[in-house]
């Protein structure tokens, strides 16, 4: 489903699974720690091959179906077990690969206000994008509704990117991320630099 402005990211089951986005599900997850709850929200962003967009690079490796022979990249990142629990197209296309019940794999060595591993208490959305290139606007308005629908479920305190989380090892979302725009949101550490 494509969320259009000011569409509903839809409602969040029982199950962890968004009704607004379509359901490509990942293996790579499982169960949080016994009576963990999610506060924080990790926004990285994500494009395979590097600086590329539209292919399905990046379902492929969330779905373990990344064929190394495809582009000279993949061979050195196909064996990867990683996943999200979302995906925001350039277009505003939501998916869903992990129910945001299960631990996805989207933050690996990574700490938040001095506890650390990050996947425990967190939801990962990836933006398909870079570090060189602007981010759409279909996708901040998605990234909204969806963040809007996420904290109605969960006691979110904090959005933040994955360079917070792992700082020197990662620099995503990356500079052309705008944080202002998630302003708007509310009044919580990260939404806002």
């Amino acid at each position: 489903m494509k969320l259009q402005r000011g569409a509903a990211a839809g409602e969040l089951g029982a199950d962890g699974w968004l009704s607004g986005a379509r359901r490509i599900e990942s293996a790579n997850h499982d169960a949080r720690p016994a009576g963990e709850v999610v506060s924080l929200i990790v926004v990285h962003a994500i494009s395979l091959p590097p600086g590329e967009f539209g292919g399905e690079g990046i379902v492929r490796l969330f779905s373990n179906r990344l064929d190394p022979s495809a582009h000279p990249y993949f061979a050195q990142i196909h064996a990867l077990r990683v996943s999200a629990h979302f995906l925001l197209r350039r277009d505003g296309e939501l998916i869903q690969f992990v129910s945001c019940e299960k631990r996805a794999w989207h933050a690996g060595l990574s700490s938040w206000n001095g506890r650390q591993r990050c996947n425990d208490f967190s939801l990962g959305i990836e933006l398909e994008g870079c570090d060189e290139l602007p981010f759409e606007t279909a996708q901040y308005c998605a990234l909204l509704e969806l963040i809007r629908a996420l904290r109605l479920a969960y006691p979110i305190k904090a959005v933040v990117g994955h360079s917070d989380i792992s700082p020197g090892r990662k620099t995503d979302p990356g500079p052309c991320f705008d944080w202002r725009r998630l302003a708007s949101i509310g009044d919580f550490p990260g939404a806002c630099r």
